[in-house]
């Protein structure tokens, strides 16, 4: 019988992949703490939706700001010392954080200002961390690395931390914080066994010189190659669509969850255990779903289960309801993640994986702003139920649109580097 190690990481996909992989859940231990703590630090010093909404938006904001460069860098140098040296940064931050909270000088302004810088951290770890798994495993193992990375963050970040984080904050404001600077640095200790990343190949520019070009070409080429895959650009425009409907209401979901529902502080975090929970049932099921149900089907299907999410949501008032519908969320969210990224990952050579996925990544975070700034507006006028009805409209709608096109994105064949260089050396 397999070990259990073998079972999560089997030995053809090699150590590095197992050292990537205790990084991550390293560090999604600490930001599931977060997870929790950060919105309830936010709603302990203000009960304005457009305050607390902003929480989130400053920290995904740095990816509309920084997202194409980094993806850029990450094309650039060694993948694996951006994310080390990152998440080091990150630390930075969160110490500056406890260092307000204990004593006792922290303000709302404060607190935006730390999602802010953090975020803006976090956008070159993500960034640069999401190349990695292709340079280590065969394109065929990618499915199953993707579902090993997502069932860490379902684990920790999901299930394991929200609750701890809550627990840790009534104990004391600062206490998830420091937990998350231990993960992070832990994280990074992790990382740094693994073997050295080569810098990814470059394409020729046609200049004759060994100089690099210009981070702006390099986005540019990026954006172009992105812009001439129609696979690839359908998915990236369903991930933003569907993200703007997705955190409309959950820009909000801490005043959902502690008034509209009245579940408390504790029940908010086990809203997003409730989710874990739903995603690692669906870790179980993934490589039978993998064998037997086509991705185009998979992704139909859960599409269509982010509809009627939403319209659930709208029409509860009840806690147990909602623990439910978020055990199922989290159920399909899992599988949409994984072949969304694996999809992604098969059809973009290495030389591009950093651009590619930066705007990739924009496309999620830059929804996630633009649906928390309506959700938050849609809250303050017309009730915490008005986002969610918001979303369910707009997700539905989006749907009739891809229903098609997603058999498309599927079936497409990876272009090869002689394509990829062709599209990058031809100007629009």
């Amino acid at each position: 019988m397999p070990s259990l190690g073998e079972l999560i990481a089997p030995r053809r996909m090699g150590r590095d992949f197992r050292w990537l992989l205790a990084s991550s859940w390293t560090s999604n231990v600490g930001d599931g703490v977060a997870l929790a703590a950060a919105p309830l630090l936010i709603a302990s010093m203000t009960s304005s939706p457009i305050l607390v909404a902003a929480g989130a938006i400053l920290q995904f904001l740095p990816w509309l700001l920084f997202g194409l460069h980094a993806g850029a860098i990450a094309d650039r140098f060694d993948r694996r010392r951006l994310v080390m040296v990152a998440n080091a940064a990150r630390a930075v931050v969160l110490a500056g954080l406890c260092a307000f909270l204990l004593t006792g000088t922290a303000n709302i302004w404060i607190v935006l200002a730390v999602a802010f810088l953090y975020g803006t951290a976090e956008v070159f770890v993500d960034t640069a961390g999401s190349t990695l798994l292709p340079m280590l495993v065969k394109p065929a193992d990618l499915g199953l690395g993707n579902a090993r990375l997502q069932a860490g963050y379902l684990v920790a970040n999901q299930f394991a931390g929200p609750p701890l984080g809550a627990f840790l904050f009534a104990a004391g404001t600062a206490w998830p914080f420091l937990l998350e600077i231990l993960c992070v640095l832990l994280a990074v200790v992790l990382i740094s066994r693994m073997a050295r990343t080569p810098v990814p190949p470059r394409t020729s520019t046609g200049s004759g010189t060994h100089e690099k070009p210009h981070v702006h070409t390099d986005i540019a080429e990026g954006l172009r190659w992105l812009w001439q895959n129609p696979p690839v650009r359908m998915l990236v425009l369903i991930i933003l669509v569907f993200n703007v409907t997705w955190a409309a209401p959950w820009g909000v979901l801490v005043l959902y969850a502690t008034e509209h529902l009245n579940m408390g502080a504790v029940g908010y975090g086990a809203l997003t255990t409730a989710s874990a929970a739903g995603g690692i049932l669906a870790t179980l099921c993934f490589g039978w779903l993998e064998r037997h149900v086509s991705f185009a089907t998979l992704m139909r299907v859960v599409l269509s289960l982010e509809v009627l999410m939403h319209l659930a949501f709208a029409l509860t008032s009840t806690g147990w309801v909602a623990l439910v519908i978020m055990f199922v969320f989290g159920a399909y969210a899992f599988i949409w993640g994984t072949i969304s990224t694996t999809v992604r990952q098969r059809l973009v050579p290495p030389e591009l994986q950093g651009r590619v996925a930066s705007v990739n990544m924009v496309g999620v975070f830059g929804g996630m702003v633009i649906g928390q700034a309506l959700g938050g507006v849609i809250a303050q006028f017309w009730g915490l139920t008005a986002p969610w009805w918001f979303a369910f409209v707009g997700a539905a709608l989006t749907l009739l649109l891809v229903w098609k096109p997603i058999s498309q994105i599927v079936s497409a064949k990876p272009v090869s580097d002689t394509q990829a260089i062709e599209i990058q050396s031809n100007e629009p």
